[in-house]
């Protein structure tokens, strides 16, 4: 352009839009030699330091009397593909404080949450429980070194396939309970799945207090070898906890007991309904 129209360099550089620094920079003729040398010094850098970032290899050559520019030592770190890939937290939508209410029927409201203990052999292994709140009824405890979201739905929908479905489940944030498989899974079955607050387990107090127990009762007296054993072991605890252990919760009844009293009370209710009117007349609030 400068020698077909006889422009100057500043007339061509202004038309072009670049600044006239760009057109008159010369590469240092050691460009190559340094940019060599600064990639073998942050491979070394990386190879004894695997966990150290851009920042920290910059400074530690600062340290070490190398004067070289953050941007060029960066490009250098870029080319090498040493980027550290960071791991962004998972941001969760804002959840609703829900106050805990009293369930008057079975499948109104299941509460399910994780604990986590250990082997003798040091191995860490967690248990599911899924408890009922309207008779504090341990429905399904599922043990295992790994619970993933598809494990989850596997044992909810067995549990479904035995006391049919219920009307909302309430979890804390895990990631097996916050999982688009979970998601899915509740919106094709129509099931309102609730979150507590993070940090706020007392919104889930029915399966935490159930927890206690659990602790108090098993895992803190034995020591399991096997997860064989923890499955026994639990079987024989959560049989005990359903069938003959009294609730002060539940005016000393067990979950059992209060389950057969409402199906007795729901038949009967029935019953009645159905039933042709006699002589003596009563109202539904008799059986309430």
């Amino acid at each position: 352009m400068c020698e077909k129209h006889h422009l100057s360099r500043r007339q061509a550089a202004f038309l072009l839009c670049l600044a006239p620094a760009t057109l008159n920079y010369v590469e240092c003729p050691r460009a190559p030699e340094i940019q060599q040398q600064i990639a073998d010094e942050l491979r070394q850098l990386v190879d004894k330091h695997p966990a150290a970032g851009f920042k920290q290899c910059f400074h530690r050559l600062r340290r070490r009397g190398f004067m070289w520019n953050h941007k060029r030592v960066y490009r250098v770190y870029k080319l090498l593909g040493l980027n550290r890939r960071t791991r962004k937290k998972k941001r969760l939508p804002a959840r609703v404080k829900r106050p805990l209410v009293t369930q008057h029927q079975p499948n109104a409201m299941w509460s399910m949450d994780f604990v986590h203990d250990q082997l003798a052999d040091g191995r860490s292994f967690r248990i599911l429980n899924i408890m009922d709140d309207f008779n504090r009824e341990i429905i399904a405890q599922e043990a295992d070194t790994s619970l993933p979201a598809t494990r989850v739905i596997r044992v909810l929908e067995r549990v479904c396939a035995e006391y049919g479905l219920p009307k909302a489940i309430r979890s804390d944030n895990g990631p097996e309970f916050v999982s688009h498989a979970m998601k899915r899974w509740c919106e094709q079955q129509g099931i309102d799945h609730q979150f507590i607050r993070p940090g706020k387990p007392t919104e889930n107090a029915y399966v935490e207090r159930s927890h206690r127990t659990l602790r108090e009762e098993l895992l803190n007296l034995f020591t399991f070898s096997t997860l064989h054993e923890v499955r026994e072991h639990l079987w024989t605890w959560s049989e005990d906890y359903n069938r003959h252990r009294p609730h002060s919760a539940l005016g000393y009844q067990t979950p059992i007991d209060l389950r057969r009293d409402y199906e007795r009370l729901f038949s009967l209710k029935a019953s009645f309904l159905y039933s042709k009117p006699t002589g003596n007349s009563f109202s539904l609030s008799t059986f309430k």
